[in-house]
């Protein structure tokens, strides 16, 4: 028979199994806790909701116009029944979460005293030059002023003029008998084309959307023109490169200080709202073309096809050196001039026709100019042959490649039009502002892209770490996007895109912050792996005894305790 435990080792025992438990609940309440607490990824909240909203893009595309009817063109009864205001629009469904509506704004009035003063002038670009001194408009309005027919300021089979601003004007009678509704429907079907011109298309924005729809919505021309220019970005850096393959032959002299800030500078001011722009120059020596041209002999010249311009860039580029040490996309800018035994080098397009530039441009790379030196009486010349290059010519080609790589179209007409040109600046201020929308409808679908591929990728790894910084860009991104969607709507185009360029600035500054690839291949079973070790020589004691305790207890139930 068992004899009885004793009083002290029953005590003994009891202090045992309390201190097991007490050790085991410290480590269960505290310890576990604790451990799990000091070693999750920290997670800051984001938006998700609002980031989801911004997956299905529905755009208010707003353009205020002023409609302006100069004397004689409305009769006493049209003045009082015309409205002060209407509204055209038209809706655009490209799929499922991408949709934008189009919307022009009219407002109706009649010319004040000072502006038929001005319509008084001789000509219609001294009118548009006067109404501006008057009034600027604001940026993504227009002004249509309406002419009567008698008008000696259109020039001979001219009926619309588009001028340098944000006005243009239109000859146009309406006959007495109108009512109010045909007069604006009249006026609408004369304007619509002028509008969109000065504007945006339909296309142009599909083409600005593009990374949200398949291609099969673009227009071939706008497809083209939305694949030719650089995607929008805080800034550009400029580079013009002379290009000497033979300097025994050649001493080029090429004043590209003065070149640029005559021809470039101006054009780069007026589009200052959009980035901020760098220029600089350099000077190759010994760099050849990738390809050997082809001799021609009836004009005994050289040429280079179209399907080997491609293959010219290559090779130049490798020491052009600009690209690998910029943050920002680079327009490269070069001129070539052909070595004495290649001369004169012409390019020929794929009808085998003479490119009347003798240039051509890369898309979102830049544009190569071959300048040909006029050797004159080849029997007299002197090596290296002073070669004082045309300026002019050079950045006439150069700043139409420009305008191509910045997403600034050729605008094609009927032969009833006609267009100021914009002078110094190389850029009117409707182009700038045709720009504007682009780029702001272009900013806003990058930013939900981005937004939305950030809140998948977060929420489908749960370890990435998500600190304060990366919560306010993605919160800040979100709060301008919102703001420049209501000032679209409002026909506030400045405004809307200040709002764009916040919200990809932020929501890149997010996407990119090298916090969210820090525990990226630190998964939950790597955390187990490596403190199960320090772990697993303290809870082995703990759960034996638990164990002991267990089966303790469990004897006890079963087996009465017996006295002798």
């Amino acid at each position: 028979m068992v004899a009885p435990m004793t009083a002290a080792a029953a005590v003994e025992a009891s202090r045992g199994r309390r201190a097991a438990l007490s050790i085991a609940l410290v480590a269960a309440v505290v310890g576990l806790p604790l451990w799990w607490k000091t070693t999750e990824t920290y997670r800051a909240s984001l938006p998700y909701s609002e980031i989801s909203q911004l997956g299905l893009l529905q755009l208010q595309l707003t353009v205020p116009i002023e409609v302006i009817f100069s004397r004689g063109t409305l009769t006493a009864e049209q003045q009082r029944r015309i409205p002060a205001s209407d509204l055209h629009e038209k809706e655009t469904v490209l799929n499922s979460h991408t949709s934008f509506n189009s919307r022009y704004e009219f407002k109706y009035r009649r010319t004040s005293v000072e502006e038929d003063e001005v319509l008084s002038l001789q000509s219609l670009s001294e009118v548009d030059k006067a109404l501006q001194h008057l009034s600027k408009g604001a940026q993504g309005s227009l002004s249509l002023y309406i002419l009567p027919e008698t008008t000696a300021l259109f020039p001979q089979g001219i009926s619309v003029y588009i001028g340098k601003h944000r006005r243009f004007f239109v000859k146009l009678s309406l006959d007495p008998s109108l009512n109010t509704e045909d007069i604006r429907r009249t006026l609408y079907r004369k304007v619509e084309h002028v509008i969109q011109t000065m504007s945006f298309t339909e296309q142009a924005v599909i083409a600005a959307l593009s990374d949200r729809i398949s291609t099969d919505r673009f227009n071939k021309d706008d497809f083209e023109n939305s694949r030719r220019a650089f995607k929008s970005s805080p800034g550009y850096e400029i580079t013009f490169t002379l290009l000497n393959p033979d300097p025994k032959s050649h001493y080029l002299n090429w004043n590209i200080s003065c070149a640029s800030d005559q021809y470039i500078q101006p054009f780069l001011d007026k589009l200052q709202p959009v980035a901020n722009f760098s220029v600089d120059s350099q000077i190759l020596y010994y760099a050849i073309l990738g390809v050997n041209p082809r001799y021609e002999k009836d004009t005994s010249s050289y040429t280079l096809n179209a399907h080997n311009l491609p293959h010219v860039i290559n090779p130049v580029e490798a020491r052009l050196g600009s690209s690998a040490a910029s943050l920002y996309p680079v327009l490269n800018f070069l001129l070539y001039v052909p070595e004495y035994f290649h001369s004169p080098l012409y390019i020929q397009d794929k009808e085998a026709k003479r490119v009347p530039s003798n240039a051509f441009h890369s898309p979102r790379w830049g544009g190569i100019m071959i300048y040909n030196v006029d050797y004159g009486n080849s029997d007299e010349l002197v090596f290296p042959v002073r070669v004082d290059i045309d300026m002019v010519r050079v950045m006439e080609v150069f700043l139409t490649q420009l305008r191509l790589l910045l997403g600034i179209s050729k605008v094609y007409v009927p032969e009833n039009y006609q267009l100021e040109n914009p002078g110094n600046e190389g850029l009117t201020d409707w182009e700038l502002d045709k720009l504007l929308w682009l780029r702001a409808v272009e900013n806003i679908a990058t930013v939900s892209t981005t937004l939305t591929s950030l809140a998948q990728l977060l929420d489908e790894i749960g370890n990435i770490v998500i600190n304060d910084n990366v919560a306010s860009e993605v919160y800040h991104s979100v709060s301008s996007i919102q703001i420049a969607l209501s000032e679209l709507e409002a026909g506030r185009l400045e405004n809307a895109f200040k709002a764009s360029k916040e919200a990809i600035t932020s929501s890149e500054k997010a996407f990119f912050d090298p916090s969210l690839l820090h525990l990226l291949y630190f998964p939950d079973d790597q955390k187990f792996a490596i403190y199960i070790p320090l772990f697993l020589p303290m809870a082995v004691p703990i759960l034996l005894s638990l164990l002991k305790i267990a089966k303790e207890y469990k004897s006890s139930k079963k087996e009465p305790t017996k006295t002798e």
